[in-house]
């Protein structure tokens, strides 16, 4: 059993950052996602790591402005944030698969945050 808790979340204004945590619980050899969730819309991809922390992915909306990284002594995920847009603005979910292997398929993901709301203003 995985148990995932995001933190980081809040208002920020256009061009602004955030850095969102994902402190895990359990076993540590998983890979871990980021999604996110406006209103009305579907879950989406933004990031994934592999369980060594060696590989990242990112969707192309947020690539060369996400950076994902992992400290393993730590069990937290990190996503920095930077150059915030208005299109940012949504539920931040983090997710993870015993797999050590990235995904950027929602379905592939077995254990799931609360999720933190992150809200970037014009």
């Amino acid at each position: 059993q995985v148990q995932l808790v995001e933190s980081g979340g809040g208002l920020v204004q256009a061009g602004g950052s955030l850095r969102l945590s994902c402190a895990t619980s359990g076993r540590s050899q998983y890979a871990v996602g980021w999604f996110r969730q406006a209103p009305g819309k579907e879950r989406e991809f933004v990031s994934g790591i592999n369980w060594i922390g060696n590989r990242g992915y990112y969707a192309d909306s947020v690539k060369d402005r996400f950076t994902i990284s992992r400290d393993n002594a730590k069990n937290t995920v990190y996503l920095q944030m930077n150059s915030l847009k208005s299109e940012d603005t949504a539920v931040y979910f983090c997710a993870a698969r015993t797999n050590g292997l990235g995904s950027s398929t929602p379905n592939d993901y077995a254990y799931w945050g609360q999720g933190t709301q992150v809200t970037v203003s014009s």
